[in-house]
């Protein structure tokens, strides 16, 4: 008498090959995670290039779109024979018109630019901020200035501004600076015996020909992009104390 026999599988097998699947599982599940951190730090990286090669890109336009326009500062006005440039340059803080702005770029109405250094979050470091306000007029600035001073060689009038301060409208162009300071092109003068160079503070009457922003990150990073000096040339040669007119 023959007895048949049926296809099974032991205990040890199926304990078997739920442990390898477990393993299966477990490898895909690795796998994934390291995937995702990867992506996650590609993003983050790339990421940082946007905002940092954004905000560069946004200082160059901003200060190459500088507009010579004259200022009225206390009871002087351009009326009546009151001729001052409108720029602020200091080690820490710039005030200028340009015709470039964050919200509407080149196609806005010209707006007051302040960019100035703040100390950053906790007092670590330092961060670049900007303020901007529509510019309606030398009579519209006139709350900027607060009066004149004279150059103590040229003694050509300067305006005397009153202080930059941020606010809920300030937009952080670059955090987490080891330091962050501007200077300003002179041209030199030879009636003053004056050579070209660069100035960290502007007393001359008119605009300097560039304006550099120096920056160094508070926590250097080899693999990260890192912000890095921006010199923008300030295409302007107009006199301030001369009137421009239209030939007939």
């Amino acid at each position: 008498m023959r007895h048949s026999s049926r296809a099974g599988v032991t205990l040890i097998e199926i304990t078997i090959a739920i442990t390898l699947l477990s393993l299966l599982s477990l490898g895909m599940a690795i796998a994934i995670r390291v995937g995702l951190q990867a992506f996650s730090k590609t993003d983050a990286k790339l990421m940082d290039i946007r905002k940092i090669s954004g905000a560069q890109n946004i200082l160059h336009q901003e200060l190459e779109g500088l507009i010579p326009v004259l200022a009225a500062c206390g009871a002087f006005t351009v009326d009546n024979g009151f001729k001052v440039a409108f720029f602020q340059g200091e080690p820490a803080a710039l005030r200028l018109v340009s015709s470039f702005s964050l919200q509407q770029g080149w196609r806005g109405e010209p707006q007051v630019l302040e960019l100035f250094v703040i100390p950053g979050e906790d007092n670590e470091g330092v961060r670049l901020v900007v303020n901007e306000s529509l510019y309606t007029g030398y009579l519209g600035a006139a709350h900027f200035c607060t009066g004149i001073t004279y150059d103590s060689i040229s003694a050509a009038p300067l305006p005397r501004f009153v202080p930059v301060a941020a606010g809920d409208h300030s937009f952080v162009l670059a955090d987490q600076l080891a330091y962050c300071r501007f200077s300003y092109y002179y041209p030199g003068s030879a009636l003053q015996s004056k050579p070209p160079a660069w100035v960290a503070t502007w007393a001359a009457k008119g605009w300097p020909e560039a304006i550099r922003i120096e920056m160094a990150p508070l926590h250097p990073d080899p693999s990260r992009i890192q912000p890095i000096t921006v010199t923008a040339p300030i295409h302007i040669r107009r006199d301030p104390e001369k009137k421009y007119e239209d030939a007939n």
